[in-house]
């Protein structure tokens, strides 16, 4: 393979460009006297050379032409030469001047200037090109089954984005590859040509289609909506066509860089909705020299909460968590990420009261984020007192440590299951959001309490989505509890980013909602998975519906009926209004669960209490629901 071929010195390729560039003066010269070689004159011709090779080989040396590997010759390459060949020819014009070789001989005018220049540029530039050409063709000629690796390829963005990938492409491909077409959404592009290859519209798409065969799609466009990236591979689908994108601009290298390479696209790039774009300054300034305190670290919310605000370079973050192994390991993770932050690892369960106490007392933190939760719906459904115990009294203990330690901003993340819940998971994150407004009421309280809500997180710890991929690695089917299921997706760092901002916008007391956009069906969601994995649906992978799990419902809701919204200066930012509970009155109940929690035959009594607190709490597909028959009858 050509790969193996060791490149040339770049000191060989420095030699040359200067034999090349002495050849071009020899054969300007030439011309200029119509060859007449009886008119040349030795000493001129030698003192000529010697000049101009000092000249050169410095001003190659300063700009470093001959540095670029010449097979992968390009644009810039051309700009470099440019710049090189001008150098020298004006140094050299200057110095036969300054030197008076125009006493010798009177050639060396403005027609000489343009013939050096031409030859000199040309032949530099173009034996770089074939030689590119040269190593193009005996790649292709030493493919083995050249026929089958053929891959014709279309590249979705007609600018920078697309120059580069095809560049990548054409130098660092295995295969055989031909960019058959540009596709653009700009109509001043379309119908036009990019390095000799037509630009065509989307419209256009499906005639490429029915006239090539085309193998591959690739985003090579960091401006694409998502509406017209979904309409784009779901046409990919429709004929058969691999899709991939171009990684982020951050993870950017070089080209010759394996973070260049375009990858497959991911679910997570298909909601259907733009993403929500936070930037605010005003985070930087209140979390910059802050002790931060994250409950729930080594969690999916958690880690990237921990993640985001290192930028910000607060003075220490205590990553608190239960979860040995996984805490651990995002250490090692953040250790190993550049930055350089005082971090402190707490391996503690928060609801016990002692050891929090103790970690508030030594760090006393400025911000507290709290991440810190139980969220799989069957399993809350199946254990109760574990939630009340984890998600209520857990979020009671760091709330209450938050006031006796005047924590500034206490942030609590919660879910769009505590709206109008039918499930104990739910109403459990409901009574904390109760809890948490209470507190934010009493007048000694300087600590803001804010909570924010969203809907599900995709790729977060026990997401629908990892369970897909381990389904589809297996063969499938693919499970789905109902064929009408819908749910609000958001990525991970989307949803940071909302903590983040609530935190800093709130002045406590308030729940933040967000604009998800639409829900999605989960069984379209399982779909389109296949799809993306090269299967088709229904026939090498099956989706299976195996019914509502315990507390689960079809719909999820962002607000409930009783609440309605206040708008921020952010569009896709509101305030939930909600009715609120006297502290005193909260407390009572929290109380009572102490003496319930740890005996699990008293599980319908937790219920009915939580029932009791949150009254809009109606079980759904749950043994609890005999609560709810109980109380109407």
């Amino acid at each position: 393979m050509i790969r193996n071929i060791n490149i040339v010195s770049r000191w060989f390729i420095f030699a040359l460009d200067t034999l090349i560039v002495l050849f071009s003066f020899f054969l300007a010269f030439c011309i200029r006297l119509n060859f007449n070689f009886y008119a040349l004159d030795l000493n001129f011709i030698l003192f000529s050379f010697y000049s101009l090779a000092a000249i050169t080989a410095l001003v190659f040396l300063f700009f470093r032409s001959y540095s670029g590997i010449v097979r992968y010759t390009g644009v810039q390459d051309a700009f470099r030469l440019i710049k090189s060949v001008s150098v020298i020819v004006f140094s050299f014009y200057l110095f036969s001047s300054i030197s008076k070789l125009n006493d010798v001989s009177t050639h060396i005018d403005f027609p000489f200037v343009i013939l050096f220049s031409t030859f000199s540029f040309s032949s530099l530039f173009f034996y770089r090109l074939f030689v590119k050409y040269f190593f193009s063709v005996f790649q292709n000629f030493n493919t083995p089954n050249s026929r089958i690796l053929n891959k014709n390829v279309v590249l979705y963005g007609a600018g920078d984005v697309g120059v580069a990938t095809k560049r990548y492409l054409e130098q660092h491909s295995k295969e055989i590859i031909k960019i058959v077409a540009f596709v653009d959404d700009n109509p001043l592009k379309i119908k036009k040509e990019l390095d000799g290859i037509p630009i065509i519209g989307f419209a256009e798409l499906s005639q490429l289609v029915m006239h090539h065969t085309i193998n591959e799609l690739i985003i090579s466009s960091f401006s694409m909506s998502v509406s017209r990236l979904n309409q784009v591979v779901e046409f990919c689908f429709s004929e058969n066509i691999k899709v991939l994108k171009l990684p982020s601009m951050s993870r950017w290298t070089d080209l010759s860089s394996a973070s260049f390479r375009p990858q497959a696209i991911k679910i997570e790039d298909l909601l259907d909705r733009d993403s929500i774009d936070i930037r605010n300054s005003k985070i930087g300034s209140q979390i910059s020299g802050k002790r931060i305190l994250v409950t729930g670290a080594a969690g999916s919310i958690g880690s990237e909460i921990v993640r985001q605000i290192i930028s910000y370079d607060p003075e220490l973050i205590i990553l608190c968590d239960q979860a040995e192994t996984p805490l651990y390991e995002l250490e090692l993770a953040l250790n190993d990420s550049g930055f350089h932050v005082n971090l402190k690892p707490f391996l503690a369960d928060i609801t016990n009261e002692q050891k929090m106490d103790d970690l508030f007392s030594q760090y006393r933190p400025h911000i507290v984020y709290h991440a810190a939760a139980y969220k799989h719906v069957p399993m809350m459904e199946l254990n109760p007192g574990e939630a009340i115990k984890n998600n209520v009294l857990g979020t009671k203990c760091i709330a209450d440590l938050a006031v006796t330690y005047a924590v500034e901003h206490f942030v609590m993340v919660s879910t769009d299951k505590a709206v109008n819940p039918t499930n104990v998971m739910g109403a459990s994150k409901r009574i904390a959001e109760i809890y948490v407004q209470a507190l934010s009421t009493q007048l000694d309280c300087t600590t803001k309490f804010i909570t924010t809500r969203f809907g599900n997180v995709l790729g977060s710890n026990g997401s629908v989505i990892h369970r897909f991929k381990d389904q589809i690695s297996k063969g499938g089917p693919l499970t789905v509890t109902h064929p009408e299921i819908t749910r609000y997706f958001m990525t991970i760092p989307e949803a940071c980013q909302l903590v983040l901002e609530a935190g800093n916008m709130g002045n406590g007391g308030e729940i933040y909602v967000f604009d998800m956009g639409k829900p999605i069906k989960i069984a379209d969601l399982a779909t389109k998975m296949i799809k993306l994995y090269g299967y088709t649906p229904g026939v090498e992978i099956d989706i299976s519906y195996t019914g509502l799990r315990q507390g689960e419902k079809l719909y999820e809701e962002l607000l409930s009926d009783e609440e309605n919204v206040l708008k921020t200066h952010h569009e896709k930012i509101m305030i939930a209004k909600v009715r609120n509970i006297d502290l005193s009155e909260i407390v009572i109940y929290l109380s009572r669960f102490n003496d319930l929690i740890n005996d699990s035959s008293n599980n319908n009594l937790i219920v009915a209490l939580m029932k009791k607190i949150v009254p809009e709490f109606i079980s759904n597909n749950s043994v609890f629901q005999e609560l709810d028959l109980a109380k109407i009858s």
